[in-house]
């Protein structure tokens, strides 16, 4: 499976979302559970909801108790994120564990994993772009800057688009070699965060 499939799956997860268009609405995901592609789908469906809530939570006039209330969700939400990145990292692991390492390989300065995140992010970033670039209230210089914009995310979709596949290819033949960081967010953890473990004891 290379990157514009990662991404066509990415599109699809954003589509269905936006038939309810509600952060409440459980995904119906298309794809059995183990494979890739429910992962990866499962992966957008967070970040599709969290861009959502982002959106939410900058309303000026929010009442302060639904601001907290939908940032504690955001704060649970990037841990799943995480989580599943780490899973999807762990695949990659897995996968392939016996290609033997050239002397001369070198590390990425991000996973695949990581770089897939990114690429599910920039296909939310497309999506609503393109939404602005061709909405009808919007004046035609809304229209034409945002259509600018489009230009430049395609074009890193392109670029990032190329950057997995190459890097997946690199690894294929031991050129690069998997080394996966655990992300040991603090803020979440009763044992890392001063503010928790204070109130804990």
């Amino acid at each position: 499976m290379k990157s514009k499939e990662f991404f066509e799956i990415f599109n699809q997860s954003i589509i269905d979302y936006h038939i309810h268009d509600s952060i409440e609405k459980e995904p119906k995901n298309p794809y059995k559970k183990g494979e890739f592609s429910h992962l990866l789908f499962q992966k957008n469906w967070i970040d599709t909801v969290q861009w959502h809530l982002e959106d939410i939570i900058r309303d000026p006039d929010i009442d302060p108790k639904e601001a907290l209330k939908i940032k504690r969700i955001i704060d649970a939400s990037n841990q799943k994120r995480t989580d599943l990145v780490e899973y999807i990292d762990g695949y990659f692991l897995e996968r392939y564990k016996d290609i033997k390492v050239k002397s001369s390989a070198t590390i990425n300065t991000e996973t695949i994993a990581w770089a897939i995140d990114r690429l599910s992010i920039l296909a939310l970033k497309i999506y609503h772009m393109n939404e602005e670039a061709n909405r009808d209230s919007a004046d035609q210089n809304h229209k034409n800057n945002c259509q600018a914009k489009l230009g430049v995310l395609n074009d890193q979709k392109a670029d990032l688009c190329s950057a997995i596949d190459q890097l997946v290819a690199d690894i294929e033949s031991g050129d690069k070699y998997i080394k996966v960081y655990k992300q040991m967010k603090m803020y979440n953890d009763q044992d890392l965060n001063p503010i928790l473990y204070k109130t804990k004891n």
